[in-house]
């Protein structure tokens, strides 16, 4: 289970300080009270930002471990937050999902390979929208109408939620296992009357799914305009032969 760590520093500064050494979770989140063995749990390691570590904990009667996730990380996906931003705010400005990703992912990959990987962000960011209109009692629109730098950022929505928030809210801004978890909180709970959010403008509407010029949910050609990239063998290293 993750729990935001909140904290002011950067991704270099909590790597450069080692914060998951000083992280501290003083409570079991399962038992309260205590008396259920809650300890410490090492940590575990984040393949990027690179020599970025994890602090857990873990409860024996309960077994299960928690997480201080900080708050500039996805969840459940690799990176920054504020990576994934950059990712949905170019692929707006390119004339298909294609052209972007070939972009985005200038790395040794496939163009439909580097076209799923944007995908599935995409996708998630809209999942993460879907869910946030649907989330009673946030008071998200006060709070984005009272901190401008909120608009247009996973970073700084995950900083202005709580965990109990963040825990009915889908990856990579909340801690949902699937998005497919998120849509069933989403329709299991009646949305609230009045004005619609204003979160809705975020990212300007780049990732709307209807009338959007690049359709996310279109297979990826395998014989589009763009240069394929080559794939490598991870046995050897050499190219290999299409």
């Amino acid at each position: 289970m993750q729990i935001p760590l909140r904290t002011r520093s950067s991704a270099e500064q909590y790597i450069a300080r080692r914060e998951w050494v000083t992280a501290r979770l003083e409570q079991c989140p399962l038992h309260p009270l205590g008396g259920c063995g809650f300890a410490r749990h090492g940590t575990y390691r984040r393949v990027t930002p690179f020599g970025t570590r994890i602090a857990r904990w873990y409860c024996p009667r309960g077994h299960k471990t928690f997480s201080l996730l900080p708050d500039f990380l996805a969840a459940r996906l690799p990176g920054l937050l504020d990576s994934i931003d950059a990712a949905v705010a170019s692929t707006s400005s390119m004339r298909s999902v294609e052209s972007a990703a070939d972009v985005l992912r200038s790395d040794d990959v496939s163009l439909p390979a580097a076209a799923r990987w944007l995908r599935r962000r995409l996708r998630a960011v809209q999942a993460v929208m879907r869910a946030l209109n649907s989330l009673p009692g946030t008071a998200l629109g006060a709070r984005q109408s009272s901190r401008s730098d909120v608009c247009g950022s996973l970073f700084a929505l995950r900083c202005t939620l709580s965990r109990d928030s963040l825990s009915k809210l889908p990856a990579p801004l909340g801690f949902l296992s699937s998005c497919q978890e998120a849509e069933h909180h989403s329709a299991t709970v009646q949305q609230e009357t009045g004005h619609d959010s204003s979160h809705d403008r975020i990212y300007g509407g780049s990732v709307k799914s209807e009338g959007a010029e690049c359709d996310i949910n279109l297979p990826t050609p395998t014989h589009s305009g763009h240069p394929r990239r080559r794939p490598r063998s991870f046995a050897c290293g050499t190219t290999t032969v299409l």
